[in-house]
């Protein structure tokens, strides 16, 4: 268990899933760093985290898409985090973004390259700090197998979770914890829009408590029972049967 008043490093901090995640690691006290391309538009939720459970919140401008500045935002950073959290990531429109090559570079950079190359730099420098630490990688359930639906997002969210596998294996003799986080459906303004499943869908809040449990007890991947349930079946499914699903 990471230890309470440690930092923690939000990036991709606008995400519904990153502020439930922020509002659950500042009820235990841990201070929060909040970063994003607009920093501006943290404001509000730093001011409320920082009155509603009186840790120190600050908000920090990224951009995943600017790998060469990855390692100056680490080192400009007023304090090393425990923690690092990774929510950055773009669900795009499949039928679009197959029709034009920069919407292609940007799914693939935004889910994978983007995110791969923050988490590098910030794994060198927690290790090389020592002590309890953590990287906490939002991939999604669908990079365990590719959907006519959204293969684009799930090819590139494959590639973060076998990322996270090496990344993981890399640091396992130190006292750095990498966790895969594997959502299914959860109600943000990502699915908006999106028929989603009742009994298949969390929401934020729920989905964020269930996660720092998982990170308490050091698990590796996490995935919501129910979908580790139901993805262990289409996983399994032989090609020629699953090519002809409706999944």
């Amino acid at each position: 268990m990471i230890p309470t008043q440690s930092p923690v490093l939000i990036l991709g901090a606008r995400s519904d899933i990153a502020r439930a995640m922020a509002a659950e690691f500042a009820a235990r006290g841990h201070p929060l760093m909040l970063a994003g391309r607009d920093p501006t538009g943290l404001e509000r939720d730093a001011a409320d985290l920082a009155l509603r459970h009186q840790v120190a919140v600050s908000v920090h401008a990224f951009d995943a898409l600017e790998l060469d500045a990855h390692a100056a935002f680490f080192d400009a950073l007023p304090q090393m985090p425990r923690v690092v959290v990774c929510a950055v990531g773009v669900l795009g429109d499949q039928d679009v973004d197959v029709t034009d090559p920069a919407r292609v570079r940007q799914i693939i950079d935004s889910n994978f390259t983007g995110p791969a190359h923050a988490l590098e730099v910030a794994a060198q420098r927690l290790a090389a700090a020592g002590g309890p630490a953590a990287i906490v990688g939002i991939g999604s359930v669908a990079g365990d197998r590719g959907r006519a639906k959204n293969y684009l997002y799930g090819a590139a969210k494959a590639g973060f979770a076998a990322y996270l596998s090496g990344l993981r294996q890399r640091y396992i003799a130190s006292d750095l914890h990498v966790m895969t986080v594997k959502p299914g459906f959860v109600a943000t303004a990502m699915t908006e829009g999106m028929d989603l499943p009742g009994p298949l869908t969390s929401t934020p809040e729920a989905f964020a408590k269930q996660v720092l449990r998982a990170l308490d007890r050091k698990r590796m991947v996490y995935y919501v029972p129910r979908w580790r349930l139901l993805m262990g079946i289409i996983t399994h499914l032989p090609e020629p049967i699953f090519a002809r699903t409706k999944f």
